[in-house]
C-alpha cells in the first residue's frame, strides 16, 4: 500500500509540486473542502501572510478531523485573487507539506472568493492507509 509521487523528466521541472501521484488500493481518500484564512469565530486574518498561514492551519484541522495528516496529502488546489504573492504562499506551504514528496497541485487566479476580504482558498485530497 504505497503512494508514489512522479516528476518525469519529460515534463518541465515543477516549482515544489509533483506532476502526478499514484495511490495503491487499500487507502482511503479524504477530500477537504476549500479552506480560507478565517478562524473558528469567523474572523478573517489580515494580509497574505496571515491568511495563507490560517488557511493551511484550517486544512490541517480538517485533515485531522478525517483521520489524516499533512503527510497523507496527495493533491492541493489553490484559488488566489492575485499571483503576486506566490513565493510567500509556497514558503508557507513548505512548512506543512513534505517538500521531498510534494503533492500534485493546481493553482487558479480568480476574480474573488465568497467574501471580498478573502485572498486565498485551498482544497486538499489525502490518501490514508486503512
Amino acid at each position: 500500500m504505497a503512494v508514489d509521487f512522479h516528476v518525469p523528466s519529460t515534463l518541465p521541472t515543477p516549482f515544489g509540486f509533483s506532476h502526478a501521484v499514484t495511490v495503491d488500493p487499500g487507502r482511503s481518500l479524504v477530500y477537504v473542502a476549500g479552506q480560507v484564512g478565517m478562524d473558528a469565530d469567523g474572523v478573517v486574518a489580515v494580509g497574505w501572510d496571515a491568511q495563507t498561514r490560517q488557511t493551511f492551519v484550517n486544512v490541517g484541522h480538517a485533515l485531522e478531523a478525517a483521520g489524516a495528516t499533512w503527510a497523507d496529502v496527495v493533491k492541493l488546489t489553490y484559488l488566489v485573487t492575485s499571483t503576486h504573492e506566490l513565493q510567500l504562499v509556497r514558503a508557507i506551504r513548505d512548512e506543512f507539506v513534505d517538500v521531498e514528496r510534494p503533492p500534485a497541485s493546481s493553482l487558479m487566479q480568480v476574480a474573488g472568493l465568497f467574501r471580498p476580504d478573502l485572498l486565498i482558498e485551498v482544497e486538499a485530497i489525502a490518501a490514508v492507509a486503512r
